[in-house]
């Protein structure tokens, strides 16, 4: 028998062969689930050891069936996949689910969080919009579950579901280093956001570990937003005033989309003249004129991850997906 202050209701459904709903029905609400599915997941109970804890009886049965979600931008691409991990996960528990954007800014995550706290939702799943707890705190003293989404904790006692930026970065600045690339161009966001500043560290590491000097062969520019139209004009300034460098890295891959674009229209190919890198790896950066090499980040799986996590409280968990680099076209050594 398996201990069971470790043994999860994730665990009780995949020995039944159920989903996580149908084990919380089981224990909830028996009499909607057939006798020999009952049978199925009680002898799954048995045999792991599985105890419902207090806190996970009162997420099961609490009056509300919606849990919030509250991302940087749901225009991003990153979060739109994330959002629908999260969604098919607590769809299968008999759950929906609120989606908002904070735009980054911590006014608006504040006006967010405080009307879901007004709702008395059954859990919030959200990325800090400077990478702080500070507007969470309306949500821990009404004992509001909270979930944080793409986002790793220095502390430990809140779940987080995130992936590994420093690794991220490193591996980006690795590819265009191992190509020959020496004067790189770094499109990045604002170095308040976490994740900026992660993927900025891994590209440093990686330009220090080759050799280089990152304050002189690393030239970063900050976008005023992480979308298409600012990568577009921070492109356009790059290329005006660096016209020596022979790669970028981009923030994200809406950041590279915009890239992109500026250097065609100033008639520099990619990747002839110019290698373009893009980071998350969403749905269209292969399917691109040029396809894109970008750092892959698993976003449905962190969705669906952070939401299992809402729906099985218990020990504070950091969940720490690791990064991988797909090399598309979109760059080749320098000429």
């Amino acid at each position: 028998m398996a201990s069971a202050t470790k043994v999860r209701i994730g665990d009780v459904a995949r020995a039944a062969g159920v989903s996580v709903g149908t084990v919380s029905n089981v224990l909830n609400r028996p009499e909607i689930v057939s006798t020999d599915t009952r049978d199925r997941v009680h002898a799954a109970i048995a045999e792991l050891g599985f105890v419902p804890n207090a806190s996970a009886r009162q997420l099961r049965e609490g009056a509300s069936r919606t849990a919030g979600v509250l991302v940087l931008d749901i225009a991003n691409p990153f979060f739109t996949e994330m959002a629908r991990g999260i969604e098919d996960r607590l769809i299968e528990a008999g759950l929906t689910m609120s989606l908002s954007s904070s735009d980054a800014d911590p006014e608006r995550e504040r006006r967010v969080l405080e009307q879901f706290a007004q709702q008395r939702l059954r859990g919030v799943l959200v990325t800090p919009s400077r990478g702080t707890r500070d507007n969470l705190g309306i949500l821990l003293e009404q004992g509001t579950r909270v979930v944080l989404l793409d986002h790793r904790p220095a502390d430990s006692d809140l779940d987080a579901v995130a992936s590994d930026d420093v690794a991220g970065g490193r591996i980006a600045l690795q590819h265009l280093l191992a190509l020959g690339h020496r004067r790189i161009g770094f499109l990045n966001g604002s170095l308040d956001i976490k994740q900026c500043r992660d993927r900025r560290e891994g590209a440093r590491q990686a330009i220090t570990e080759h050799g280089g000097d990152p304050d002189e062969d690393l030239v970063e520019i900050e976008v005023a937003s992480m979308d298409a139209t600012n990568g577009h004009g921070a492109m356009a300034q790059l290329l005006e005033d660096h016209g020596e460098l022979t790669a970028v890295f981009c923030i994200n891959d809406l950041v590279a989309l915009g890239a992109m674009r500026a250097a065609r229209e100033a008639e520099v190919a990619v990747p002839g003249e110019l290698s373009v890198l893009g980071y998350d790896d969403v749905s269209f950066a292969g399917e691109l004129a040029v396809p894109l090499t970008s750092v892959r980040q698993p976003m449905y799986q962190m969705g669906a991850e952070a939401a299992s996590l809402l729906l099985d409280p218990g020990a504070a968990r950091q969940i720490l997906f690791t990064p991988a680099l797909v090399v598309r076209a979109s760059t080749a050594p320098p000429r």
